[in-house]
């Protein structure tokens, strides 16, 4: 005899459960903006004109390209001088985070923080991707940003979902996800790939979002070396960002450090020597 449970898999709970969870569409202009960069022939004009469509945009975009991280001495006075000083790639990458920030929103008190975090985690990722020359630093950057965008969906789906993140944080042996899925059989880094997907981004983008509280994925040679990458880079900004903030270690570098720095061929010297340079880049950037 079948079982009647199994007789129509939308009837699958978890399937129904992550239906629930709001995921914000894509927005029309982040979806003009690549399908421009997926042309032949990009045009930088045709991209500065999509940004100015949107005045609000434009104008958060100007102050973030002339920040002291990307903007150097040079100051951008449109958005054409902000693509030639940065490339089109990087503008996109920042453009794609501007977006992220206005179509999620983070109104949950426990949340306060939570962009200026993952804009740190973004800076770090493209400081250590170029120091290191691994990868692309506006791949680097966009990883960065969406790595825990799944956390404020989470939070806005389960009322208990803050106690459950906070617990998660503070565990010191099981994987970050491993809670998540006990109390809501689903977590931030699967959430997180679901938006990168439905958003366009790219593909490495989206498994390493999904696999970046799975370290053993840094020893899997079956996994794409892109991704396998931006794992190990997001530990080593993750510790950069506690050390930055006064706490005495990374719980997220005790689990993973070692398979990081192993995959990444780094000694624990180097590994003192990159937190440094990104402390002092922390510091630099908040100077001005």
């Amino acid at each position: 005899m079948s079982n009647p449970a199994l007789a129509n898999p939308a009837d699958d709970p978890v399937d129904a459960l992550i239906k629930s969870i709001r995921i914000p569409p894509r927005p029309s202009l982040l979806a003009d903006l690549q399908r421009e960069l997926m042309s032949e022939d990009p045009s930088p004009a045709t991209i500065g004109r999509i940004i100015a469509s949107d005045v609000g945009m434009s104008g958060a975009l100007l102050k973030l390209a002339n920040s002291s991280f990307y903007g150097g001495k040079r100051k951008a006075k449109s958005i054409e001088q902000a693509i030639l000083f940065l490339g089109i790639n990087q503008v996109a990458a920042l453009m794609t985070g501007l977006l992220a920030r206005r179509s999620i929103g983070t109104d949950h008190a426990s949340l306060a923080s939570f962009w200026d975090l993952s804009t740190r985690r973004a800076q770090a990722m493209v400081y250590l991707s170029r120091r290191l020359r691994i990868g692309e630093a506006d791949v680097a950057h966009t990883f960065g940003l969406f790595c825990d965008t799944g956390v404020p969906l989470l939070m806005q789906r389960f009322p208990a979902y803050a106690s459950t993140f906070a617990e998660a944080a503070n565990d010191p042996l099981r994987p970050f996800t491993a809670l998540e899925d006990e109390r809501h059989s689903t977590n931030h880094a699967a959430i997180g790939c679901l938006l990168a997907r439905n958003w366009g981004l790219s593909s490495e983008v989206a498994w390493a979002i999904l696999h970046h509280q799975d370290y053993t994925v840094l020893e899997d040679e079956a996994t794409d070396d892109a991704v396998r990458a931006l794992v190990a880079l997001s530990l080593l900004a993750e510790s950069a960002i506690q050390q930055y903030q006064g706490h005495g270690g990374s719980l997220e570098w005790d689990k993973g450090g070692a398979r990081a720095s192993a995959y990444l061929g780094l000694s624990d010297d180097d590994i003192t020597d990159l937190l440094d340079e990104l402390h002092d880049s922390f510091h630099g950037e908040h100077e001005h």
